[in-house]
């Protein structure tokens, strides 16, 4: 066999000559570590970071270990002590509660700083829990700082994707394209350009390039983080939230269906009554949105508000009909709302001197029509005053609207009304210090009392922070999207520093409840008479009695709103009257609007 050369002046190829060689260099290398293992890590190091470079499949899973291993060590951690706190001993409730509060504040925190760190999914992860309401507050006002804090997506970048899904450069279709975003959210950011087509001024949404990329490992991450939370801890379960993810993410990810929702809503409020106004859409493609610029600010911006002389109560009010015809009437909600408000252009179809502008339209959610209807006697049982009748009602449209016990629905009472202590909910809250509202119309602010009697029931109650979680895995995901809506209404209502009655959102809600209960009733006994004809007298008695309890309602509704509107209006001239003596017109202008007089 003729010897191997392994190229041009190299001697044939000795097996034993090169072991000896090879001995001899590992001999050396061993008596000199400090050259050796140096070496080797950077030759490892060097081809770890190539192979990174160049095999997606390896940097994908490089990046799984370490993006999941961050929110499973945080989460875990926080589960740890969770476990920790609560077999603690405590000298008081005071103490007890202390120390509860701390341990909410640190796992949300290290929560926060896993899913920052992580971003994109796990930055839509925790605006997700940042809308759980019957979450602790520590961990819902933690999580809403992930609202704002968004990175940016490079210019660069984002000029590759439009040219892929478009064809042509952006400066082919725009002038004066600001590189500069005007929002960035975790899926996409907003940029301002003057589209040429037209010759007017656009918002151009796009997604985030590297979403495609991640998304689905991200997801997987996702759902291994939480199973191992689930597996280890089973009462901390939140494997539920994966789950929606999973389902709604791909919704909000293709921006054709943002458009379809878009033009849905326009539709559904075209013969309404409303100051909504949607912007019209340009162009969309499954991760590029063309649509109207609009210029406004936020709806609780007192000064954008008084500076366009704008009435927040009214605003407020507004905010509380749009939501509630979306889900009484319509059946099918925005629970994630992004909204501006702006003066009412000339041909504004709104009622008012402002339009309420929507602009965010990815995710919206279904009600079908026996949850609605249920859900909307639940509220009714809550509005009327407290009796063993009433009480039992809430109960039975609670199981029947939410899958909830009679065990955990103060829990869920707590969620939807924003209060725990209406009479009947809480049997352990007996205490003659303070006293507990009848229904949501009896309530009024809440005195410290009031708050401390509560915590102290809330902390002798064994389990509660179980119950939340139970409640969360119980309560099906369209209600979980109605307590955020309901919390969202109530906070808007709050920021906006209304003059009103803090039950005056709660007195619209009976309305469209008692509109959609009365349809309902409308509805089944129109079939019935067709089928079986219309001389039934008791058919027609049956149908003049619903009828007159919906007029009933809706006129007793009506002159509660007309009262407190008057209260609101005597408030704010009060207001007004005290802003002009101490700083002449301006203040009384100001003070009229919420803002502080100096």
């Amino acid at each position: 066999m003729p010897p191997i050369r392994l190229g041009h002046g190299l001697h044939p190829f000795n097996s034993s000559r090169l072991s000896r060689n090879l001995e001899k260099t590992l001999s050396e290398s061993r008596r000199r570590p400090w050259i050796f293992y140096p070496t080797s890590a950077v030759i490892l190091g060097a081809a770890c970071f190539v192979t990174y470079q160049t095999s997606q499949p390896f940097r994908h899973t490089v990046l799984a270990v370490v993006r999941c291993s961050r929110v499973a060590g945080a989460a875990i951690a926080s589960a740890v002590d969770y476990k920790i706190t609560m077999v603690k001993n405590y000298a008081s409730t005071d103490q007890e509660m202390e120390a509860y509060s701390e341990c909410h504040t640190r796992s949300a925190q290290r929560v926060l700083k896993a899913l920052l760190a992580n971003g994109g999914v796990f930055i839509k992860m925790g605006q997700h829990i940042a809308s759980l309401v019957v979450l602790p507050v520590e961990w819902t006002s933690t999580m809403k700082v992930l609202q704002d804090k968004c990175e940016p997506t490079r210019y660069e970048d984002l000029e590759t994707l439009f040219l892929n899904d478009m064809g042509a450069p952006i400066a082919q279709l725009f002038d004066d394209f600001d590189p500069v975003p005007i929002g960035v959210a975790s899926l996409a950011q907003v940029h301002v350009g003057h589209y040429k087509q037209s010759g007017k001024r656009v918002a151009v949404k796009l997604q985030h390039p590297h979403l495609a990329e991640f998304c689905d490992i991200d997801m997987e991450m996702v759902d291994a983080t939480l199973g191992w939370i689930k597996y280890w801890f089973p009462e901390f379960e939140f494997s539920w939230l994966g789950d929606e993810m999973r389902t709604n993410l791909p919704k909000e990810m293709d921006f054709v269906h943002e458009a379809n929702n878009a033009a849905r809503t326009t539709a559904e409020f075209a013969h309404v009554r409303t100051s909504l106004y949607i912007p019209k859409v340009i162009l969309a493609t499954k991760r590029v949105l063309i649509m109207e610029y609009i210029q406004g600010g936020r709806v609780d911006d007192l000064g954008y508000l008084a500076d366009c002389n704008i009435d927040r109560n009214k605003v407020a009010i507004e905010l509380s009909q749009i939501f509630n015809q979306m889900l009484f009437i319509n059946g099918w909600f925005h629970a994630v709302c992004n909204l501006l408000i702006r003066p009412a252009p000339p041909k504004s179809k709104s009622p008012y001197n402002f339009e309420i502008v929507l602009l965010d339209h990815g995710l919206y959610f279904d009600m079908d029509p026996e949850l609605r209807v249920n859900y909307s006697k639940l509220w009714l049982s809550l509005i009327s005053p407290a009796s063993p009748s009433t009480i039992a009602d809430r109960k039975k449209y609670a199981e029947l609207v939410g899958n909830i016990g009679p065990d955990l629905y103060p829990v869920f009472e707590a969620a939807i009304t924003g209060r725990v202590a209406l009479e009947g909910s809480w049997d352990e809250t007996q205490d003659s210090s303070f006293r507990r509202a009848s229904s949501l119309i009896d309530m009024v602010a809440q005195s410290e009392e009031e708050k401390d009697a509560i915590r102290n029931a809330v902390m002798q109650k064994e389990g509660v922070l179980l119950s939340v979680f139970d409640v969360l895995r119980r309560v099906p995901r369209r209600v979980l999207m109605v307590l955020k809506l309901n919390d969202l209404t109530r906070s808007l209502d709050h920021a906006l520093m209304t003059t009103h009655s803090n039950i005056r959102i709660f007195l619209i809600t009976a309305k469209y409840c008692a509109h959609a209960v009365w349809q309902d009733d409308r509805k089944r006994l129109l079939d019935i008479m067709r089928d079986q004809g219309l001389l039934s007298l008791k058919l027609l008695s049956e149908y003049f009695s619903c009828w007159w309890k919906y007029e009933k309602a809706y006129t007793q509704l009506s002159l509660m709103e007309t009262f407190m509107d008057l209260q609101a209006y005597f408030s704010r001239s009060n207001a007004w009257i005290r802003g002009l003596r101490s700083r002449g017109f301006e203040g009384a202008h100001n003070a009229a609007f919420g803002l502080e007089v100096e």
